[in-house]
């Protein structure tokens, strides 16, 4: 998948001109691309489309108009832009107690470690995310990770063919949820190209 370039990103005056069109285009989007995994983990998977979105508004609401600067935040967001053969995503631990936000944040320790989050595909395929470093720390670990799937062809046709579940395989915390017919398409556009 293209990343996305200087060229791409809007100036402030031309993107409020197409601002509300554009974050419709994306909410809909988002919504074939967002999959609950149990009461409390939530992942968006990001594509070309959603990432140029949040560099428009990251820009908007910093009030970039430098060229270094934008080129910045693009360089910053493009590692989000999935390679071929790979799904990019954002995993959101979504805690609404903020009284006991830490507390229940540390029983997510270890989930951007080894295999715990992966895609089932069908009955002989898995695919293990692979989380972004620098979201945890020995006595902190973030509510927002960045994780990629990465897939050998043999994987992405058996995804075509094959019901798909993401799992998530956590001590503390075990989920596993069949992706929808409207998901999986949207997410072989990006494993197709």
């Amino acid at each position: 998948m293209k990343k996305i370039t200087l060229a791409e990103v809007k100036n402030l005056y031309e993107y409020e001109k197409i601002r509300d069109r554009f974050r419709q285009e994306i909410i809909d989007l988002k919504t074939r691309r967002r999959v609950a995994l149990g009461d409390t983990i939530t992942l968006v998977f990001e594509n070309r489309e959603t990432v140029l979105f949040q560099i428009q508004e990251m820009i908007r609401a910093e009030r970039i108009v430098a060229d270094e600067r934008v080129q910045d935040e693009i360089d910053v967001y493009n590692e989000l832009v999935p390679e071929p053969g790979q799904l990019s995503a954002t995993l959101l631990i979504e805690i609404e107690d903020q009284e006991r936000l830490k507390e229940e944040l540390d029983r997510f320790f270890g989930i951007d470690e080894g295999e715990c989050l992966y895609l089932q595909i069908g009955k002989q395929h898995a695919v293990a995310g692979r989380f972004e470093s620098g979201h945890s720390k020995e006595d902190k670990i973030s509510a927002v990770h960045f994780v990629r799937f990465t897939f050998g062809a043999t994987e992405i046709a058996a995804f075509r063919n094959e019901d798909v579940a993401l799992v998530v395989d956590h001590p503390q915390y075990r989920a596993r949820v069949t992706l929808t017919p409207e998901v999986k398409a949207s997410l072989l556009e990006d494993l197709n190209g």
